[in-house]
């Protein structure tokens, strides 16, 4: 598979099927992706993989924080305080595409609240991905993450994996450490949901639309 293929096919993935994923490409995706740049080679990334048993406690605990409000505070800021356009236009055209492609209606909030519950499982993939970073390193750290993770879904798709990228599972971070066993300065980032795509399930043909390059690119020549 070409690069250029594996980024145009890559898409996030929102229902797998329950085959297990291999351990052999799970390690072969993380050898390739290990050689993502970093600023003076300090590769801030670390990793944990749950699959079976583990994965499902982690998942029914996450899912039983949301649903029971418990407070969140992420160990970083994702999202702005204060949402500005174009950037609140696109979340709410994201939501309204979905919702409308599951048949859920906007007065529907106990459909809505279930399916955004499905974050915290993962979207019932069998195999789940927590990327954590020590806490001492910078904003620029996170761009070299970055590119470590977009490595991550690129060597999935090149195996024929799917994945979805999600900040959702790290929102309760102190519920990770404690799940994990990480010490109070590893922060995590997001996770991956990875498995095989249930190609059936109507939610993984949402395909939200890109900015044509001119409208976010400028060449300048002299």
């Amino acid at each position: 598979m070409k690069v250029s293929q594996a980024l145009l096919q890559r898409r996030s993935c929102r229902a797998f099927l329950e085959t297990p994923v291999e351990t052999d490409k799970i390690v072969q995706i993380l050898e390739h992706a290990r050689w993502a740049p970093s600023g003076v080679n300090m590769q801030p990334w670390q990793v944990t993989v749950l699959t079976g048993q583990a994965k499902q406690r982690l998942s029914d605990a996450l899912l039983n924080a949301f649903t029971s409000e418990k407070p969140s505070v992420m160990d970083y800021q994702y999202y702005p305080l204060q949402w500005q356009e174009p950037y609140k236009g696109r979340q709410r055209a994201l939501g309204k595409q979905m919702f409308e492609l599951l048949n859920i209606s906007r007065d529907d909030k106990s459909a809505r609240l279930t399916q955004w519950g499905r974050n915290y499982l993962g979207f019932d993939a069998p195999c789940l991905l927590i990327f954590s970073i020590d806490a001492s390193l910078e904003k620029g750290a996170y761009l070299d993450y970055g590119m470590f993770l977009q490595s991550v879904m690129l060597m999935a798709e090149e195996l024929g994996l799917a994945s979805c990228p999600q900040a959702s599972l790290a929102e309760h971070p102190d519920l990770l450490r404690e799940f994990l066993g990480c010490p109070e300065n590893e922060h995590f980032i997001c996770g991956i949901a990875l498995g095989y795509k249930d190609k059936e399930a109507l939610v993984n043909q949402l395909q939200p639309p890109r900015e044509d390059v001119q409208h976010f690119c400028r060449f300048l020549d002299d």
